[in-house]
C-alpha cells in the first residue's frame, strides 16, 4: 500500500468509526474482504493450516490471527494491541432532560475528556441499541445519526470575564448538549426506534430496551497543514494504532504466526470482559494451543507490540517534557519507557523493534515522562501481566490527546506500519 492510498483509507476508517462498536465492525468489514474468517465465541472452532481467522466479543473488541503453522510453541507470535475506545461523552440511562425551553441530553463523562474542546461543537450520536422485535426476540443494532444533532455552546465572554484567566467546567451542569426547543416534541426511545428502522429497515422494532450511545464531532478526518503532513482527527487515541496494527497484518501475507488485538475500555482502566485486564486474549490463545505446555513455549517465544499514542513536544509548553526524551511528529515512533513500569517495554523488547525500524531505515524516538509528573498506562503493561508476553509499548506522536480533536503526523503513520508490517513477517525475536 502507497502512501496517499494508506492515509486515504485511514481518514475514510476514521469517519466511519465514531465508536468502539464502529471501529470494531470497520475492521471486521475489511478483514472478511482480507478472506479472514469470522469465528463465534459459543461454537467449536476449526483451525486449519494457512488459515486466517478473527473473533469479536461484545461487538467492541476483536482479535485476528494468522496460522501458517498449527503448532506455534517454537515460532511464537508477532502481535499488535491497540484499543478501540476514546475520551467521549456518553448518554445517561434516562437521557432527556427539559429545563429553561431546551430538550438536553444528560451525558456522563467516560475517560480523560478535555471537556472543553466539546464545546461550539457540531455533535451527533452513535452506538447500539437494543430492542425487541414485534416477534419478541431482543436483537442489537448499531445506529450513527451521522447529521449534527446536538450542540454544546460556549457562555458568552460577556457573562464570563475571567474565562481567559481559566475555567473549569462543570460534567454535571454545564457540558449537557441542546437538541432542539422546548416547543417541539421529544421522545428518546420513539427517535432511536425512528433511526433503527431507517438504517435496519429490515428489522420489525417493536421497543427500545437500552442503548449505549455517545456523542461525537462530525467534522470529517483530514490532511491539514501547509503541506497535508498532518492528520487532524476526534480519535486518533486510539483508532490511529487500531488501522496500523489492521493493515500491518493484512500484509502479513501469512509468513509466521500473527495476532492483533484490539479491546474495548483501556480508557477507564481495561478491567471488562472484553478489555485487556479481561479474559478474552487468553480465552482465545488456549483454545489455539494442544496443552498448557506449549502455551507457555509460544508466550515466551512471542512478543507484542502495544502501540497507543505518545505525547509530542508542543512548542507551546515545552517546559512539559524532559528535553531529552521529546518526541516530534513526523520523526517517527516513540518508544515509551517507565521504570515503574506503566509502559511495559524493557531493553530486549526495545532492541528488537530498534532492529526491525532500522531494517525500513525508519527513524525511532524515546518517551520518558518528567520525574516530576505522573506517568499515563496502555494495555502493555496489562497483558504482558496477564499472560506473560514479553512487550514493548510504542506511540505516534500526538499533539491534544484525549481533546475532541487530535493532531497526528501522517508520515509517522505509514512509517509505522511498514515497520509493523515487516514484524509480522521477522523470524526469530531472540537469540538465546
Amino acid at each position: 500500500m502507497e502512501y496517499s492510498q494508506f492515509n486515504d483509507s485511514l481518514l475514510s476508517f476514521l469517519q466511519a468509526s465514531p465508536t468502539p462498536f464502529h471501529a470494531t465492525d470497520s475492521m471486521r468489514l475489511a478483514l472478511l474482504a482480507e478472506g479472514y474468517v469470522e469465528l463465534v465465541e459459543e461454537d467449536n472452532w476449526v483451525i486449519e493450516e494457512g488459515g486466517k481467522y478473527f473473533v469479536t466479543r461484545n461487538e467492541s473488541s476483536l482479535i485476528a490471527f494468522t496460522t501458517p503453522v498449527l503448532d506455534v510453541s517454537q515460532t511464537g507470535w508477532r502481535m499488535i494491541g491497540a484499543h478501540t475506545d476514546s475520551p467521549c461523552l456518553k448518554l445517561k440511562p434516562n437521557a432527556h432532560v427539559d429545563r429553561f425551553g431546551y430538550h438536553q441530553l444528560g451525558v456522563e463523562v467516560y475517560g480523560g475528556v478535555l471537556l472543553h474542546t466539546w464545546l461550539d461543537r457540531d455533535l451527533s450520536i452513535a452506538g447500539r441499541v437494543t430492542a425487541k422485535t414485534d416477534a419478541g426476540n431482543i436483537v442489537s443494532r448499531l445506529i450513527d445519526f451521522k447529521e449534527p444533532i446536538a450542540v454544546v455552546p460556549n457562555l458568552a465572554i460577556h457573562l464570563n470575564r475571567k474565562v481567559n484567566e481559566g475555567f473549569s467546567v462543570n460534567p454535571q451542569e454545564e457540558i449537557l448538549p441542546i437538541l432542539c426547543g422546548a416547543d417541539n416534541e421529544f421522545d428518546l426511545h420513539q427517535l432511536l426506534i425512528a433511526q433503527l428502522r431507517q438504517q435496519h429497515p429490515d428489522l420489525p422494532v417493536a421497543q427500545v430496551l437500552d442503548f449505549e450511545l455517545s456523542l461525537y464531532d462530525t467534522q470529517p478526518a483530514a490532511l491539514v497543514g501547509l503541506h497535508k503532513e498532518y492528520i487532524c482527527s476526534a480519535r486518533l487515541d486510539n483508532l490511529l494504532s487500531c488501522y496500523v496494527g489492521l493493515q500491518a497484518l493484512l500484509s502479513s501475507n501469512n509468513e509466521r504466526p500473527s495476532l492483533l488485538i484490539c479491546t474495548d475500555h483501556e480508557e477507564i482502566g481495561s478491567l471488562s470482559a472484553c478489555g485487556a485486564n479481561g479474559p478474552f486474549l487468553d480465552d482465545v490463545l488456549r483454545r489455539l494451543s494442544p496443552n498448557p505446555e506449549q502455551f507457555v513455549q509460544a508466550i515466551q517465544r512471542s512478543m507484542l507490540v502495544s502501540a497507543d499514542n505518545a505525547h509530542a513536544l508542543h512548542p507551546n509548553y515545552a517546559n512539559r517534557h524532559d528535553k531529552n526524551h521529546a518526541p516530534a511528529i513526523n520523526k517517527g515512533a516513540v518508544i515509551k519507557v517507565n521504570a515503574n513500569q506503566r509502559y511495559a517495554t524493557n531493553s530486549e523488547t526495545a532492541s528488537i523493534y530498534r532492529d526491525v525500524a532500522a531494517q525500513e531505515n525508519y527513524h525511532v524516538q524515546t518517551f520518558v515522562v518528567r520525574s516530576d509528573m505522573g506517568c499515563g498506562s496502555t494495555i502493555g503493561p496489562i497483558t504482558s501481566g496477564e499472560i506473560g508476553v514479553p512487550t514493548i509499548d510504542i506511540g505516534l506522536p500526538t499533539f491534544g490527546m484525549h481533546s475532541i480533536r487530535e493532531l497526528a503526523g501522517s508520515h509517522d503513520a505509514f512509517g509505522l506500519y511498514k515497520v509493523l508490517a515487516r514484524f509480522t513477517k521477522r523470524d526469530t525475536l531472540m537469540t538465546r
